[in-house]
Parts: structure tokens; sequence; C-alpha cells
């Protein structure tokens, strides 16, 4: 049996009141995720480990069935991974976003969702005016890039900029967690405000407030860590001799690495609503063919969802079931070798709080011949009556993995 999971970053929710108090995934009109709940089983999941705060990297990883405490080191080194920088012993990575600060408040974390080519022109400045042997940017995709500094000490505290929309950012610059750490909070606040004044000013800034745009006008550095110790999926799990992740992240591709997966890119995938959901069907149908597990990760959802756009939340969710989900599964129902299709988001990200949370999110297993529950639906309510019940760590990936 081939093995598939379909990650729709973010999909879970909280009840919306101008949805007669249903979430996202009950309202929207999502019917095969429907019908591959009443036909297959569900269940919950906890995917976010305690103690850990509930970023993507965290509940992905947690989803394949990684042990966090023992190999989590953050987000930046897996995004190093994604854009081929290979870390020394030493070297600390961070994710470093470029951001839209309004005076004194964090206005986005995205910089109003700057392109990957305006973002290099900064990124590349930014390297030449405060890089050194020490310190180097990298970009890597939109609002998405990567702060390397060899012996920095990865015990600070750092805000993650999507947590805290609309908020004054000094109170929330980096702090140290120990003596130790002093001197690289203090290097990394330094480095903030420096981008603040040589962005302000930058051309391509510029240019972006005449249209209207928002200014990518600060870096945030955040989510430190050393290069991580991951066993390949296929040593964990010998069904997957051959694997492949699908993903406009670099997150997401960066993890795939690690675990020995092959990145598959693909035309038009952008991370947002207008990513090119038929393409990463096909992609995904295409790696069925040759690899025993696939990883299908959309991302659309979760921008909406820090976004707070309760409407454009509802067309992604709408667009995953309908134009990914629909076409694998009625490409790959009658196929000779059967496919087992699970569907899960990583963690919710609730529009009306606009960052996420560490909530159980529910999931569905199907395959042809799978006996099912009782569950008709598929959403954050009805799973809970789900025959798998709720589940944490590597209990879904294991289970999922023996089918």
């Amino acid at each position: 049996m081939k093995h598939l999971i379909i990650l729709g970053d973010g999909m879970a929710d909280w009840k919306v009141p101008s949805l007669g108090n249903k979430t996202l995934l009950q309202y929207a009109h999502t019917p095969y995720m429907d019908k591959l709940a009443s036909l297959g089983r569900t269940g919950m999941l906890k995917t976010v480990a305690d103690g850990f705060h509930p970023g993507s990297e965290v509940a992905n990883m947690s989803v394949m069935g990684y042990d966090l405490p023992k190999v989590y080191e953050g987000r930046g080194v897996l995004e190093a991974a994604s854009i081929g920088v290979d870390l020394e012993p030493g070297d600390m990575a961070m994710r470093c976003n470029i951001i839209c600060v309004e005076g004194e408040t964090l206005k986005n974390h995205s910089a109003g969702h700057i392109t990957t080519e305006e973002a290099d022109v900064l990124i590349k400045f930014l390297d030449e005016k405060l890089g050194n042997d020490r310190i180097h940017f990298y970009t890597g995709v939109q609002y998405r890039h990567l702060l390397v500094i060899k012996g920095g000490d990865k015990r600070v505290a750092c805000v993650p900029p999507h947590d805290i929309p609309l908020q004054p950012f000094r109170p929330n610059l980096v702090k140290p967690l120990c003596p130790e750490a002093q001197e690289t909070a203090d290097l990394l606040n330094g480095l903030i405000l420096k981008s603040q004044e040589l962005l302000a000013g930058h051309p391509l800034n510029l240019k972006r407030m005449a249209e209207g745009k928002d200014p990518a006008n600060s870096i945030w550095p955040w989510s430190p860590g050393y290069r991580p110790k991951m066993e390949p999926l296929s040593q964990k799990y010998p069904a997957i001799r051959k694997g492949s992740v699908i993903t406009a992240v670099d997150l997401i591709r960066g993890i795939g690495r690690y675990a020995g997966l092959r990145c598959i890119d693909v035309e038009g995938a952008t991370g947002l609503y207008t990513t090119n959901y038929e393409g990463k069907a096909q992609a995904a149908i295409d790696a069925l063919k040759t690899d025993d597990f696939v990883y299908l990760h959309i991302e659309a959802s979760d921008e909406a969802g820090h976004e707070g756009d309760v409407d454009l939340k509802l067309k992604t969710i709408e667009y995953l079931d309908g134009r990914a989900l629909g076409p694998i599964y009625e490409a790959v129902k009658d196929w000779e070798e059967p496919v087992a299709i699970a569907v899960l988001p990583d963690h919710p990200t609730p529009c009306e709080l606009r960052t996420h949370t560490n909530t159980p999110v529910p999931f569905l297993i199907y395959y042809p011949g799978i006996v099912p529950d009782s569950v008709q639906t598929y959403d954050e309510e009805s799973c809970q009556q789900g025959a798998y019940g709720m589940m944490e760590k590597d209990e879904f990936m294991n289970l999922f993995m023996n089918l």
C-alpha cells in the first residue's frame, strides 16, 4: 500500500458567529473531505508537544512522527537545509522575516506579502551592509529568510512576529535566557534596529509606498537553533523506501530534506490562495506512481488565518478539497496498488486570533477496504467521535504507516 498525507496548514479554526457559530471546516463546502470521512475512519491528533510553541515546524515534525524533545532545533535550521546552506558546528540559524513596522507598531509579519524578487534585493542589501565573517543573511521565499550567526547562543527568547500583529515591537525584542546569551541578544536587537534605519529610505520601499503597499522596513529574527539530529523516515518506517514532499514553504522543504524525502517543486506554487492546486495535485499523483510515501503540504489556509480573513480562508479550504483532494482521490481510487490517504491540518490558525494554537486537530484516514466509523463529516467536532480517538506523539504516523 502507498501512503499520502495531505496537510492543510492551519486549516482548523474556532466557531465563527457570522457563520452561524460553525467552524470554517463545518461551514465550507468540502464534499471530498466529507466523503472520505464517511468512508474512512477519523480521530483527533495532538500535534504540539507540551512545552513547545505551536509553530508549523513543531506541528509538521510531530505529524511525521518525530520525537520533538530529541530533535527540535527551531525552524531556522530547517530553512537553511531547504535553501542549501550547510551549517557548521556552532552556527546558529534563525528564521529572518522581513516585516512591516509602522512607528513603534509591528504592522504585519510579511511586509504585505512581499515578493521573493523584491525581498532578494533587500536581503542582499542587508548582507552587504550588516553581514561580515560572523553574520550572514540568505534569501529564502517571499518574507521568509535566513540569518546565520557563527558562535551564536541559542538560549534567547524570540517572539514569532505573526504572534504580535499590531502590537508594539520593542517590548518583544530578543531577551537572553541566561547571562551567557546576553551578547547574542544584544547583537540580534542591534541588527533589527539597524535594519530599520537602512531599509526606511531604500528605493524599493519608496516605490512600494508610492504604490500604496506596505514597506518592508525591518527584519525580525526568531527560532534559533543548531543543525538537528533527525533520522530519515525510511529508518523509522520500513514501508517508506522512497518518499517525497510537495510544498511551497522553505520550512517544510527543510524538514523533508532532513527526513530523507525528495523535494518536488511545482510551478505556480505560492503558499497563498493563488497557489497552483491542480499542479500540486498532479505532482502528488505522479509521485505516487514511483514513491511509497508522499507528503503534500498546502499553506494557503494558514496565511488566510494570519490575515484574519474568514472569507478567504473558507475559499482556501474549498480549493484544497475541490482542486487538490478531489482530483487525487478520483485518480488513485481504483489503482491496483491501493493508496491510503490521510487529511489533516498541522495546527489551528483561528481567524479571530490570527496566530496558531496548540489545540488538537481533526484527521481522517481512508483506503479501499477500510471499515468506516460512524463519522459522516470532516470537522473539528465530528472527528472527536471518531474510532481513532485522541492520538499524540508518533501514534498517528505509526498507525498510518502500518496500514
